[in-house]
Formats: C-alpha cells, sequence, structure tokens
C-alpha cells in the first residue's frame, strides 16, 4: 500500500508487533489504565524485555462522535458501569446507524496497550452481554499482537456490533457499479448475488440483463438493481440456495443495493442518470486487468469526481493475465488517483486485515481509494471484497439523516409502472421527509406547471412490504387508480406544505472540463439535475474564471 496513507493515519499493529499498513509509530510513555475505560493512571517509562525503550504504536484518539469506541478492558464491571456501558453502546450504534466498531485493549488515547488472554476472554464476554442488553450480535473482526512491557503475549480485538434500529427493516447501502464496455460489470454483480462463480463466457450475467438486445449482445444498456445481503454474522445472504429477495430481505441485517449503471459511450446520459437520481453512497469502478484504463474509464472516474461520490476500485479479469500485466495496471491506476485533479490515496487490497482497515479508512477520509484484485472465473481474493462491503459502515452521520427526516417530505420518481391489480406504482428515492402508507401528497410539474393531489397506497423496498419510508431510501409506491399518463420521470412527489413552484429559467456556476467546440451563447446542453433531466439553452455567460478559482 502507498506510504502516505500512513501519513494520513494512525498507527495499529499486525500480528507479531509489526506496524500495519496506514499507521505510524510514535514514540510514547506505557501508559496503563486500571477501569472499563476509566481514568487513566500514571504514565511510566516501558521498557521491553531486551532492555531498549519500548516504542508502542498508537491509534488516533478517540472521537466523541462516530462509532468506534475505544476500552482497555472490560472485565467484571459492577451493575452500575454495566449499565453506563451499555448506553455508550446505544449511542455508538446510534452513530453508525445501526453498526460500532469496539477496539479492546485500546486506551482512550489510541495507545495499543492489549490484553492478556484471560482478560481478553473476559471482556469479550461482557461484551456480548452489552450487545445481548441492546439486541445486538457481535463478530470479532481480526486480532492482533502488541509488543509491550511484558513477559505474556498481549493483544487488542476488533469486534464489529451490528443491530438493526428498531424503526427499520435492516441497514442499507447503495453502491453504483461503474465501468467501461466488457470490463466484466454484470458478470461480478451475478457472481455476488447469485453465489456462483461464471464459467469464462459470461452465464453469471444473464439474470441481470433487462432486455432481450442485452442478452444477445452481452452489454448493458438499462440502469438495473441487484441485491446482497449480509446477515448479524457477516455472513454472505443471497440468491443461492434458490432464495427469493424477500426471503433474502428478512434474513439480512445489512443490505447492500448495487446500481448496475451502463458502460458503452452511447448509453453515457443514462450512466450520469443513475448517478445523479439514485443518490448512491458510493461507486465501484471496475477495471479490467488486460486493457487498463480505457475507453469511457476515465469518463466515469472524473464523473464520481464531479459528484463527489467516494470510489473504490475493482481490477477484474486477474485470470487472464500474467502477474506482471496485473501489477501494470494497477501502477496505471495509481498514477492516475495521485493526479493533482483526482488527490487520492490508493491503497493495494491483499489480505483480509487490510480489507478490514480499507473499510474503514474508506469511510473516515473521502480520499483513501481502496484497490481490489480479483477473477469472477476462479473466485480468487473475491472474498476480500465481501469482507469489505460487509465492514464498510454508513457514509453519512445520524445527524445529517436525522436533519434529513425532519424536513418536508420530498420524493424523486424515477420509474413508472402499471401493475395488475395494484394500479400505477412509481419507482424512486426519497430525499428528505417521511412517507407512511396512506400520506396525502402532490406530483408535478405538470405540462402546464400545475400539482396534482394523489394518495400513497402501499410501500415496498427490495420487493418487500414496509410502511414507513425515511430520507434517503428508495422504494416502490404504489398509487392506485391515479392515471399513469400524467406522470413522467423527472417529476417530484412531495408534501403539499411545501408549497410548490417552477422555474424555467435560472443560474449556475461551471467548470467546463472538457468540450469539443465552444461553450458559447445559445449553446444547448442537457441539464442533469438529481432525478431531472432537461435541454436548456445558454441565455448569457457572466463571466470567465480559471478553474482554481471556481
Amino acid at each position: 500500500m502507498d506510504s502516505r496513507v500512513s501519513e494520513l493515519f494512525g498507527g495499529c499493529c499486525r500480528p507479531g508487533g509489526g506496524p500495519a499498513v496506514g499507521g505510524t509509530l510514535k514514540a510514547r510513555g506505557a501508559g496503563g489504565s486500571s477501569g472499563c475505560g476509566g481514568p487513566k493512571g500514571k504514565k511510566k517509562n516501558g521498557r521491553n524485555r531486551g532492555g531498549k525503550a519500548n516504542n508502542p504504536p498508537y491509534l488516533p484518539p478517540e472521537a466523541e462522535d462516530g462509532n468506534i469506541e475505544y476500552k482497555l478492558k472490560l472485565v467484571n464491571p459492577s451493575q452500575y458501569r454495566f449499565e453506563h456501558l451499555v448506553t455508550q453502546m446505544k449511542w455508538r450504534l446510534q452513530e453508525g446507524r445501526g453498526e460500532a466498531v469496539y477496539q479492546i485493549g485500546v486506551e482512550d488515547n489510541g495507545l495499543l496497550v492489549g490484553l492478556a488472554e484471560e482478560e481478553m476472554r473476559a471482556s469479550l464476554k461482557t461484551l456480548h452481554r452489552m450487545a445481548e442488553k441492546v439486541g445486538a450480535d457481535i463478530t470479532v473482526l481480526r486480532e492482533r499482537e502488541v509488543d509491550y512491557d511484558s513477559d505474556m503475549p498481549r493483544k487488542i480485538t476488533e469486534v464489529l456490533v451490528r443491530k438493526v434500529p428498531d424503526n427499520q427493516q435492516f441497514l442499507d447501502l447503495r453502491v453504483a457499479v461503474l465501468g467501461n464496455v466488457d470490463s466484466g460489470k454484470s458478470t461480478l454483480l451475478g457472481v455476488l448475488t447469485q453465489g456462483e462463480l461464471d464459467n469464462g463466457r459470461g452465464r453469471a450475467r444473464l439474470n441481470l440483463f433487462r432486455h432481450l438486445h442485452e442478452i444477445q449482445s452481452g452489454r448493458t444498456s438499462s440502469i438495473s438493481f441487484e441485491i446482497l445481503g449480509f446477515n448479524s454474522k457477516g455472513e454472505v445472504v443471497n440468491y443461492s440456495d434458490s432464495r427469493t429477495a424477500e426471503e433474502i430481505c428478512e434474513s439480512s441485517s445489512k443490505m447492500i443495493t448495487f446500481i448496475d449503471l451502463a458502460g458503452h459511450h452511447k448509453y453515457l446520459h443514462t450512466t450520469i442518470f443513475g448517478l445523479t437520481s439514485y443518490c448512491p453512497d458510493c461507486a465501484l469502478l471496475l477495471v479490467s486487468a488486460n486493457t487498463g484504463i480505457a475507453g469511457t474509464t476515465r469518463e466515469h472516474l472524473g464523473l464520481a469526481l464531479a459528484l463527489k461520490v467516494p470510489f473504490f476500485i475493482v481490477v477484474s479479469k486477474v485470470d487472464l493475465c500474467a502477474k506482471t500485466t496485473v501489477e501494470r495496471t494497477v501502477r496505471q491506476l495509481e498514477r492516475v488517483l495521485k493526479q493533482p485533479g483526482c488527490h487520492k490515496v490508493p491503497m493495494l487490497v491483499t489480505s483480509e486485515d487490510d480489507a478490514v482497515t480499507a473499510a474503514q479508512q474508506f469511510a473516515q477520509s473521502p480520499n483513501v481509494t481502496p484497490i481490489f484484485t480479483l477473477s469472477s472465473v476462479s473466485g480468487e481474493s473475491l472474498d476480500l471484497l465481501k469482507v469489505f462491503l460487509n465492514i464498510l459502515p454508513p457514509l453519512t452521520n445520524s445527524k445529517e439523516q436525522e436533519e434529513l427526516m425532519q424536513q418536508l417530505t420530498e420524493f424523486q420518481v424515477d420509474e413508472i409502472y402499471t401493475v395488475p391489480e395494484v394500479g400505477t406504482v412509481v419507482g424512486g428515492t426519497l430525499s428528505s421527509g417521511i412517507c407512511r402508507e396512506g400520506d396525502q401528497l402532490v406530483v408535478g410539474p405538470t405540462d402546464d406547471g400545475c400539482f396534482l393531489e394523489l394518495r400513497v397506497c402501499s410501500i415496498q423496498r427490495n420487493r418487500s412490504a414496509c410502511r414507513v419510508l425515511r430520507a434517503g431510501q428508495a422504494a416502490t409506491l404504489a398509487l392506485g387508480d391515479f392515471d399513469r399518463a400524467l406522470l413522467r420521470k423527472g417529476m417530484v412527489m412531495v408534501s403539499p406544505e411545501m408549497n410548490p413552484t417552477i422555474c424555467s429559467v435560472f443560474e449556475a456556476e461551471i467548470v467546463l472540463l472538457f468540450h469539443a467546440t465552444t461553450f458559447r451563447r445559445g449553446f444547448q446542453v442537457t441539464v442533469h439535475v438529481g432525478n431531472v433531466r432537461q435541454t436548456a439553452v445558454v441565455e448569457k455567460i457572466h463571466a470567465k474564471f480559471p478553474a482554481s478559482h471556481c
């Protein structure tokens, strides 16, 4: 991995006491603590068994906010202390929207002290009791030995605590899948969601295509959605064993919704619509190992950067190439990511420990870009991607989510269907507020600029019934006998209290990245704003500034 990662983040230990990727080792007195994360004891100068000064590595100091909690030890706490610890766990779960990470054997200042085997066993037992109290499950992510001032081996343990919030069916994360045509996007999603490896001729992708011409050409031209679940213990839940979508939702505590976008240049407008309309939490950029950065790869990378969508990279088809070819593709990606326009820190993932670190650092810093190298045919390194997706926390914090939910309801209409015995159904994303069955909303604007009244009859998320929809969630809403002819993509359904108005003229600041012709008055463009895709004419250009001033 890149040495710049070490400059960005505090340190951690690999088994054996060596510094792990993403950590700097700094000298500090070996302070101890006698309680369960309580007041710290006096510092003393630690000496190792060889008589040399011991410079233990440490993590960044514990933050008040966020879903990461440090605990030195949790051995036989009193009843009062136990209740306090449970309250603390509830807070961390709320901050992580249902997920929290506990570092056992670490002081609040980040010092990696470690615990002996007996103390660690007792601490994990207490943590398990705490999780049971709040209705959560725990999974040990990794254990690492630390070289500390002791004759006994000492370890720190990283534990994932997961609990589906009471007001949700499961945790939800949306991942847009980008990449050049024939890079293997649909094939990778087929392998992940179906649980079977590809045969090298595209068998895994057949269930993902929506149209006959897609099956015949092997190329995606529309936007499709695929789901991958993880249960509370971190085990994969997918369509293997003949599960239905409803069964996957019922068995999962965390759902990854993949938005499969088109890679061919002539479908670029569809890809842009998918990125702007469906509000993905992050993007997966797929690059073929044998072709490298080719075709629309740079354009898709530029779109993710322009829209400020965090992304990670998967290098596919490594089974078709020599090791030197794969390494050359990775080096090419690293050069592009480090360029001034990107300012990213590439992070090559080669082990399960790297995947855990990558998931945490990816959520904490928008500059970190994990890179995976895998094969959908041989299954090489596929498990590392699954570990990453399982641990990847929500990229928006609970405060932002709460603020969105307190606003008035606004639902973006992206798809329109007619379902027998149900009536008109619209699909899209709730961008703000809360939507419930039976809510009275207004939809528009129509061709004459009006908004029409309607009623939400029922709601479904991932093909499962849902009574309440919250900001940021995607769903389909049944509208009963509302006339489908009055609806079109790009409309919004909003609360009547919003008193929505329309506009046909607006001002915008733009940065012209590249264009083959002159951008001037009278120029016709296609504007993408959220789920709205509309042609427009440039009426006036006020001034020009260098890109550095925009």
